[in-house]
């Protein structure tokens, strides 16, 4: 016989929460692959469904971005239910335990503590984290960030502490001096080799610095970068389309040509 589905909790969000659980426990006592599934398998697909949630965000698609949430909550149950059944914790938990955090790291709306800003909230919520354990400012920016974002996380956590520039004026002549140091490592006499280990690390420094300017004037660096990629490749892919409408293949066209398609795009 088949399992009785719970109803559609109308207006009741613990009803719906609850909904949530009592499908994830069905599936994974009963469904064939929910029952093989891991941590570690999951891992991989979670990650999947962020960056699909974030492509939705991006994109200003408010009915994806719906569904991606619902994806997403459903593997943050799928992992509780998990470690249930390991006996390391349960949904209450988590929840719970998230709840405590919030509480304790807001002692300016939980406690007696004034604040001014924004910048006095990030500055006590770092150094709650470091009476909570922490043994660095910088110790919960997880490794396997992307580098772009990570440069990002850890500028916003040592200003959060105090360590930062004056104003976006003297940051933007550390743009221009690690602009300058990049260049001079190409300045080099012709045929001669190029240092490829020094230039990298200049121009990353050059990058961290342009990262840390797009911090100052409240610019997204991740959020930049792929809004451009994206706008590189709806240009790229009209020109692709109006090649083919021609019976050319990019491959035998010259720059020049490619050149108007291009700028035909960029007017659209």
């Amino acid at each position: 016989m088949p399992n009785h589905i719970p109803p559609v909790a109308a207006a009741d969000p613990a009803a719906a929460f609850t909904r949530l659980l009592t499908i994830l426990d069905t599936l994974r006592s009963e469904c064939p692959w929910d029952k093989k599934q891991t941590m570690e398998t999951l891992r991989h697909l979670t990650i999947e469904e962020t960056y699909e949630l974030s492509d939705a965000i991006l994109e200003g698609d408010m009915t994806e971005v719906k569904k991606e949430l619902g994806d997403v909550m459903m593997h943050l149950v799928f992992y509780a239910r998990i470690a249930s059944e390991k006996g390391e914790f349960d949904i209450l938990e988590v929840l719970n335990g998230v709840c405590d955090k919030l509480v304790n790291r807001h002692p300016h709306i939980y406690g007696d503590v004034e604040v001014n800003s924004e910048e006095d909230v990030k500055r006590n919520w770092e150094q709650i984290k470091l009476r909570e354990g922490n043994k660095s400012v910088l110790g919960g920016v997880p490794a396997s960030l992307p580098a772009l974002v990570k440069a990002s996380r850890i500028q916003e956590k040592a200003r959060g502490i105090g360590f930062d520039w004056e104003n976006k004026t003297q940051v933007w002549e550390k743009v221009e001096e690690e602009l300058q140091e990049f260049k001079e490592e190409f300045n080099v006499v012709e045929n001669s080799a190029i240092d490829v280990e020094k230039a990298e690390s200049e121009f990353g420094d050059l990058l961290f610095s342009l990262i840390n300017y797009a911090r100052f004037i409240n610019i997204n660096p991740e959020n930049a970068l792929e809004k451009t990629n994206k706008k590189f490749i709806k240009r790229f892919q009209y020109l692709e389309s109006k090649a083919h409408e021609n019976g050319k293949a990019l491959q035998d066209m010259t720059l020049a040509e490619m050149d108007v398609y291009w700028n035909e795009a960029k007017k659209l």
